[in-house]
């Protein structure tokens, strides 16, 4: 009977209701016959009261109407239900076809029966619908698991696709790896010396007097792959002044210290290409007391037969056959280098102690040359040493802007001595200058020729030359009034002095641009490798009348590319001891094409001790690809070529080294500027690592997949992260790598001083990961060229940052066309604080300008963490850790100052925190105030504001361009 009732869900409802609807007349029915029953009994008395023919009207009337009324209520319910359920509720009818005939009790027991039936209709109803939803979820699930085998099978038809493809890439590179016809270059290995030098024949005046590189300079002790070791003379122990002389103990002690830190220095004298001998700043043993600049020629003017007697025994304090004496002089004194440094007396005849004495064929370092005595290329010109031993000097230098200053030109100077005779174009240029300076034009000149108040400066012994007016203070308060200086040259036939190398350095200093007349006439300090030319302004005597033309004809932009090719300049070779010993080993170095010694690298140590191995876990897979799409080859770890131009790179680019990279001091593994092959070269003898698209034929986004293409030959990058603390976050980050194509590394900075969990899982995700502990706690780690990093490309993320696999590699695409700059995606901008007009804000609120890219998320080259570490001033760095903040601000700072360029954006993302992370330090009030601060304090250290804005950011080619259907763009969603 419960068959009847095994209907779909909507038949079974209306005859739900249905049935509910008779069931309902059925228990009033069975209400009626029980109520007809009770009254029977009552009637019973009152029957043998009443007639009995009332009783029996009342039961017939009874019987007749309620099948009646049944009947009417089942032909209803029949025309109610639709045709589908005319044969189901046919049975319903036969249930009720004999209630006219049945006694009350048959009809109740009939209801309960029918009340029995619907309970159980009503579970197995239930039932039903259970089961058809579990059918219904059961569905669901398969078509789900049927999706997740689709997408497996795109995903594992993709995965095969790059193994493939890895697979023609090994078998190119084994094949290149046959073919190569060249020496696998890396560092050098040091070839040195192992004997002292042979005694040879001393040489006579005229000899020496000819003296260069290729006649007088032993070159079989400098090897290409020495390393070109130096040794010093200790001051100590071979003193070569006269009785009665000594050198400065300032002077002493700081070159100790100093050479003590060049790379370049050995102890072996065996091993030497050259030999240091400190022979001067020579100071009277009575200056020495005096910690005076000037107080050789104050002493000797107060007792004149000090400098009588000397001179009258021998007008140089060098004792020549001290000198000769040295135990390596080796006869003749080649590769000796004599160092004559000036820091105290600035104008007497000590200045230049070598003149005409017979050095034979050592090399002369001093400040002051005759024009005879001066060998070019051979001896060397040096500024005087007027700075500290080292540290930051950036509190010396004055701000770039505004380029143009309150003085148009500047000179402070007096002839000494005043007897001293001035050629007749001297006059002249006199004359003129005087009648500048007295010109009613609108710039405005300060010429004085003659020092208001007198100089402290004696006559006593002092040579031709246009002495220093005033105190140090002073003239610095001048030049930084000052858009020009006026430098003239000294007396006679000097070539170079003391006192104009003085006024050059304070210059330089100072931001004012040297105008330097004569220039024609003279040598400047180092100008084998400095340009001087975008320094300075050099002219000759002649162009005085022309002068004042064109010092306004220069352009405030070319102003003030002057002033800060000068500042560079000074900071890097001038401003202390330490950058002029460094400069001088420099210079003979690059002289002798030698490479320098390779930049030492952080060493990285492991937060894991040697025994100890870190659980593994499986990554989730497939969490930021598309199934479809295929962004590159699953490569080996690959490192990027290092020390490939370790004999080249100085000898074609040593001007750009010099004047542009400010680094001629160390060996890097790779530099941003490395030349880019012709586009044929690749095709033709130098194919080798590069992979074109299509092998070069070109192609959309299925070729474009298969390979770099580009300008360079192929490559991989190394993924930094700084972390503190948030393991969990790091290991959802590193999970989120996995698969990731071109990966080389990625390298955990861990920031924290305790040392990770032991039951930490770290996620296989295919490439090395190493854990690298942090000397301390600070941001600036973010940054140290640890030598676990083997590659170029550096990507600098955050522990929290949440960047997709397309997007990672779109950047890794772009930074290979822009080497030198930051290539990033978060990007923000300094506005200028119109309220106070002299400060700068930070902002990162949307803009269609920008000027830096955080370090978050961004790209850079390795080259960038050696300077950031060596480099930048400590002052930033300290301020860095000072505000816990700012790291990504001073790297923007950095490359925009060497590079003068702005960084590049990529893609529209403008955050890149993952979505449920805790918020970080970076959303208070106080980081934005910080960073307000950070971009002022480091323009008050670079002298200016080296950003730059840009207004565009980088996408894929093929975005938003229609294609045909038979072809893939480069990136889905780039």
């Amino acid at each position: 009977m419960s068959l009847a009732f095994d209907v779909d869900n909507t038949s079974g409802s209306t005859a739900y209701q249905s049935l509910t609807q008779d069931s309902s007349d059925k228990i009033k029915s069975t209400t009626a016959p029980a109520s007809v029953h009770l009254r029977y009994n009552m009637s019973t008395a009152w029957m043998r009261q009443c007639r009995s023919y009332k009783l029996t009207i009342l039961i017939l009337l009874l019987l007749i109407l309620l099948p009646l009324l049944a009947h009417r209520k089942l032909l209803n319910a029949e025309l109610d239900a639709p045709p589908t359920d005319v044969h189901r509720s046919r049975p319903l009818l036969d249930a009720y076809e004999d209630f006219s005939a049945m006694r009350a009790s048959d009809l109740k027991m009939r209801i309960e029966e029918m009340l029995r039936i619907k309970s159980t209709v009503s579970v197995e109803l239930r039932e039903l619908e259970s089961r058809r939803q579990k059918l219904q979820s059961d569905i669901s699930q398969y078509n789900q698991k049927l999706e997740e085998l689709k997408q497996e099978l795109l995903r594992e038809q993709t995965e095969l696709e790059r193994l493939k493809i890895s697979v023609e890439q090994a078998q190119v590179a084994q094949r290149e790896a046959v073919q190569r016809n060249t020496p696998e270059l890396a560092l050098p290995r040091t070839l040195t010396p192992n004997s002292l030098p042979r005694r040879m024949n001393g040489i006579s005046d005229g000899v020496a007097a000819a003296c260069e590189m290729h006649n007088c300079f032993d070159h079989s002790r400098c090897s290409l792959t020495s390393g070109f070791p130096v040794y010093l003379y200790d001051p100590d122990v071979y003193n070569v002044q006269r009785s009665g002389y000594d050198i400065d103990g300032f002077l002493k002690t700081t070159i100790k210290q100093t050479l003590g830190y060049n790379a370049h220095i050995v102890r072996d004298p065996k091993q030497a290409c050259i030999y240091l001998v400190l022979v001067g700043e020579a100071l009277l043993e009575e200056d020495l007391l005096r910690n005076n600049r000037y107080a050789a020629q104050e002493e000797v003017a107060q007792h004149p037969h000090i400098l009588s007697n000397s001179m009258a025994a021998n007008s140089s304090p060098i004792d020549l056959g001290k000198l000769y004496q040295l135990p390596y002089w080796g006869g003749d004194g080649r590769n000796h280098v004599l160092l004559n440094l000036a820091r105290r007396d600035l104008n007497s005849a000590r200045t230049n102690p070598l003149l005409q004495q017979n050095t034979m064929r050592a090399i002369i370092v001093q400040s002051t040359f005759e024009r005879d005595q001066f060998r070019p290329n051979y001896d060397l010109i040096v500024p005087p040493i007027l700075g500290p031993p080292g540290g930051d000097v950036w509190q010396e230098c004055a701000s770039m802007v505004p380029a143009r200053r309150k003085y148009l030109l500047t000179f402070q100077g007096e002839l000494r001595p005043s007897q001293a005779a001035l050629q007749p174009l001297d006059d002249f240029i006199m004359e003129h200058l005087k009648d500048m300076s007295r010109s009613s034009t609108q710039d405005q000149f300060l010429l004085q020729f003659q020092c208001v108040p007198a100089t402290e400066q004696q006559e006593a012994g002092s040579l031709g030359d246009w002495t220093l007016c005033g105190s140090d203070s002073s003239r610095k308060q001048l030049l930084k009034d000052s858009t020009y200086v006026l430098i003239l040259p000294p007396l006679g036939q000097r070539v170079s002095s003391t006192l104009m190398l003085a006024r050059l350095y304070e210059a330089l200093r100072s931001g004012a641009v040297p105008v330097i007349l004569g220039a024609d006439e003279l040598r400047l300090p180092y100008a084998e490798t400095i340009d001087w030319r975008r320094t300075a302004l050099l002219l000759p005597k002649a162009r005085i009348t022309e002068l004042h033309f064109l010092l306004r004809a220069v352009q405030d932009s070319d102003l003030l590319l002057l002033r800060r090719q000068g500042r560079l300049i000074w900071e890097r070779y001038l401003s202390s001891v330490q950058a002029t010993v460094d400069t001088v080993i420099a210079s003979m170095r690059d002289r002798l094409g030698i490479p320098p010694r390779p930049v030492p690298p952080v060493v990285a140590q492991s937060v894991f001790n040697s025994t100890f191995i870190p659980l593994k876990s499986e990554p989730p897979v497939g969490m930021d690809t598309e199934p479809e799409e295929s962004l590159g080859p699953i490569e080996p770890p690959y490192p990027s070529p290092s020390f490939r131009r370790n004999y080249t790179i100085l000898r074609i680019q040593s001007k750009e080294a010099w004047n542009d990279w400010m680094d001629p001091f160390f060996l890097y593994p790779q530099l941003p500027f490395d030349p880019a092959l012709p586009s044929e070269a690749k095709f033709i003898g130098s194919h080798t690592g590069f992979r074109p698209i299509g092998k070069g034929i070109g192609g959309a986004g299925k070729e474009f997949s298969e390979a770099l293409g580009g300008n360079y030959p192929r490559e991989q990058f190394t993924i930094v992260i700084l972390t503190y603390e948030r393991e969990q976050v790091l290991m959802e980050s590193l999970g989120r790598l996995y698969g990731l194509p071109y990966l080389h590394k990625v390298v955990v900075v861990w920031n924290s001083p305790k040392p990770p969990l032991d039951d930490l899982r770290w996620p296989d995700i295919g490439v090395p990961v190493s854990v690298v502990r942090a000397p301390r706690n600070s941001l600036n780690n973010r940054f140290l060229p640890f030598d676990v990093i083997e590659t170029e490309a550096v990507l600098s993320v955050d522990d929290d940052a949440h960047l997709r696999h397309d997007e990672i590699l779109f950047g890794f695409r772009v930074w290979r066309e822009h080497r030198d700059r930051v290539v990033g995606f978060p990007g923000r901008y300094h506005a200028w604080d119109l309220s106070s007009n002299n400060l700068w804000h930070y902002n990162s609120n949307y803009s269609c300008e920008l000027s830096m890219v955080l370090t978050g998320a961004a790209f850079i080259h390795k080259y960038y963490m050696f300077l950031y570490t060596y480099q930048l001033p400590q002052a930033i760095r300290d301020k860095v850790d000072e505000y816990m903040n700012c790291e990504d601000i001073a790297m923007n700072f950095l490359v925009s100052h060497l590079t003068r360029r702005p960084p590049v954006k990529v893609t529209s993302r403008w955050t890149f925190r993952c979505p449920g992370c805790a918020a970080s330090l970076s959303e208070d009030d106080t980081h934005f105030q910080e960073r307000h601060k950070c971009i002022n304090f480091f323009s008050q250290v670079f002298g200016y504001t080296p950003l730059l804005n840009t207004q565009y950011r980088a996408d894929s080619i093929l975005f938003k361009t229609r294609i045909p259907h038979d072809k893939q763009k480069c990136f889905k969603y780039i």
